[in-house]
């Protein structure tokens, strides 16, 4: 079977039709990382989306079957999300009504929740695994497999320079 024939390249700046160049190759890197990172999020939402999910419930309920039998208290979770502005008490709240996590309090400390997922959120990823991978796929098709280390590599490289301290000139 022949691979489909590329996809034509279309430039950040066509697709965000811009009338003047970029002030720097920093910024229309930066600007191209986050139109791509949101076109990725709309796509894998239309995966989750019929099962009456979000991303990032969905984010939490895979992190939650990860963490296995035992669970993980909430702030736990909320460490480990893809998005951080997300706000894991109503992520968590929703699930529950959803019958897809429960919640305890521990013995040791009640003020801590410690969340785990239910079969029925198990039975659910289970049916959604086959289409994220299908998704995940769709998503890096413009790449060969080749190059996709070396992606996840730059990114790394990008996530360590945005911890690093912000250098202003302010005042």
């Amino acid at each position: 079977m022949r691979d489909p024939q590329p996809r034509p390249v279309a430039d950040v700046h066509e697709e965000l039709q811009l009338t003047r160049p970029f002030r720097s190759d920093a910024q229309e890197a930066t600007l191209a990382l986050m139109r791509t990172a949101s076109m990725v999020t709309r796509h894998l939402g239309r995966v989750v989306e019929p099962y009456g999910l979000s991303l990032s419930q969905y984010n939490v309920l895979r992190i939650l079957r990860g963490a296995g039998s035992d669970g993980l208290p909430t702030l736990a979770i909320r460490d480990r999300l893809i998005e951080e502005g997300a706000t894991i008490t109503r992520l968590v709240d929703r699930l529950e009504a959803a019958g897809l996590v429960q919640r305890d309090r521990t013995q040791r400390d009640r003020r801590q929740v410690r969340c785990r997922i239910t079969e029925a959120g198990l039975t659910l990823l289970a049916a959604l695994d086959p289409q994220i991978d299908a998704a995940d796929q769709g998503a890096m098709s413009g790449l060969p497999p080749t190059e996709l280390r070396r992606l996840v590599d730059l990114l790394a490289q990008v996530r360590a320079g945005v911890t690093a301290p912000l250098c202003t000139d302010r005042p």
